[in-house]
């Protein structure tokens, strides 16, 4: 039986649908939203790190990561490992990429997009793809529903009312009695900034909900959403004088998360990514009006004002670490944020406020694209190709090329492996070791341009065929 058979047996059965999307998704250069466990590799000590945050969030802290990284380096596809793993452990997960239409100031409503973006994307273990806000609105309802007509000696099966015994539809008394409750549950909140509001609008969508008006609903969802735009038209339909606006999104974040504890989740956890479009906001004084708002929301969770929230923003070293335009501009998140004297080297600090991603080993890597070749041959149902040498010579290629040391990250890697993946497979009459040979002798990546001394001075070599079988056991989280 060959090295390959094996490695097919020993690895875990791939869904058909989770296989194509994770291949379409490296092959265009993102991150899979589904199907990450099958691909993790390394990076134990980053998860670790973001693992005992989600503990502490649970708990009733709060906690604020930056993740630092180079394009391609794998900030997006840790943030995604974070997601998944949070949501299967109870938390809700909201997401936004800022871009230049969303920031966390504005003003032309920048910050309040963003805070739209997020409610959009609000995700769940059962709603994974976002738009949970109903759910987890009518999930909340009908726990409590289940709750007080237990104490009440009745049952109910559905949000409304209607009672499974002892009672009927939109009783007086449970429905008094969850209200009650309600009014119980959200009293904490009510001394928080907008709680009254907010609590206000929960108790709205309630009766709503008793009243099977789903106009009413639909309008509270939108407010909780951010959607009206002036208080007027809030006014009118719910009758509260206040909206979510470009200032003020923030606290309302704190508040979700506050309530979602009370709701039988976790906590909240917020990805934030993309910070590099911070950095290039041309306005100065507009680049601080935004590196403030990060400075608050870093100092609540850091102060205890902020409770069953963590808060995880992605950028590149630069969008952070330059101190003419990056977050270290802002002297006050400078001082803050700067890595302490005693790191170095081998011995980084993953409990301070920066995490950095270094570069993924040629082991890692190695055991990566085998992952990845399994999941490509079980997708296109053919006996995967490439031996230990093959996989051992792309490797020497890619880090062949001049300036890899520093340069080259693990997506164009795997989007090369794939590509390569593709071709072998559509020429089958067409050796790999061929197709390999006519990249290494082109030039850019074999012996012509430093080819051979990086090939030297790579630590994964052919002898790696008799590593530990356990280094290619599935990484979960």
């Amino acid at each position: 039986m060959t090295d390959n058979v094996k490695a097919a047996e020993a690895a875990p059965r791939v869904p058909k649908r989770v296989a194509a999307v994770i291949i379409n998704s490296l092959k265009g250069g993102v991150v899979p939203r589904i199907g990450l466990p099958y691909i993790t590799v390394g990076r134990e000590a980053e998860i670790r790190a973001l693992l005992t945050d989600l503990s502490l969030i649970a708990d009733g802290g709060a906690s604020f990561r930056f993740l630092v990284g180079r394009y391609g380096s794998g900030k997006s596809f840790l943030l995604q490992t974070i997601r998944t793993h949070a949501m299967g452990e109870g938390f809700v997960v909201a997401d936004a990429d800022l871009s230049p239409e969303r920031r966390l100031q504005g003003g032309q409503g920048q910050g309040l997009a963003t805070y739209r973006e997020l409610m959009r994307n609000l995700s769940t273990k059962t709603r994974p793809e976002g738009g949970a806000l109903m759910l987890i609105l009518d999930r909340w309802i009908s726990n409590l529903q289940t709750q007080v007509a237990g104490e009440l000696g009745t049952g109910t099966d559905a949000p409304g009312g209607a009672t499974a015994t002892g009672g009927a539809p939109n009783d007086s008394a449970l429905n008094r009695a969850v209200e009650a409750r309600i009014r119980e549950q959200v009293a904490s909140l009510e001394e928080m900034v907008h709680g009254f509001d907010f609590a206000r609008l929960l108790t709205l969508y309630y009766r709503a909900v008793v009243d099977g008006n789903d106009e009413l609903k639909g309008n509270v969802a939108r407010w909780f959403r951010g959607e009206y735009r002036t208080k007027s038209e809030a006014r009118q339909e719910l009758g509260v004088s206040i909206i979510i606006g470009d200032d003020d999104w923030y606290d309302y974040v704190k508040l979700f998360a506050q309530f979602l504890k009370g709701a039988g989740y976790q906590g909240m956890l917020v990805l934030i990514d993309e910070l590099v479009n911070l950095y290039k906001i041309p306005n100065s004084v507009t680049r601080q009006y935004n590196y403030e708002k990060i400075l608050t929301m870093y100092n609540d969770t850091l102060q205890g004002k902020a409770h069953h929230l963590g808060i995880i923003m992605g950028g590149t070293p630069q969008s952070i670490e330059d101190r003419r335009r990056g977050v270290f501009s802002y002297e006050a998140l400078r001082s803050r944020l700067t890595q302490g004297r005693f790191a170095a080297e081998g011995m980084r600090d993953m409990l301070a406020p920066i995490i950095h991603l270094h570069p993924l080993t040629y082991e890692e890597l190695l055991v990566l694209i085998e992952k990845l070749q399994q999941i490509h041959a079980g997708y296109f149902g053919y006996e995967a190709r490439l031996n230990e040498s093959d996989l051992v010579q792309f490797l020497q290629i890619e880090f062949g090329r001049v300036g890899a040391d520093t340069h080259l990250t693990p997506r164009e890697v795997i989007r090369d492996f794939i590509e390569l993946l593709d071709i072998a497979y559509q020429n089958p009459s067409t050796p790999v070791a061929s197709i390999l040979s006519g990249v290494g002798g082109s030039g850019d990546g074999g012996e012509g341009e430093g080819g051979g001394a990086q090939q030297s001075s790579l630590s994964v070599t052919a002898a790696a065929g008799q590593r530990d079988a356990s280094e290619f056991a599935e990484f979960k989280i």
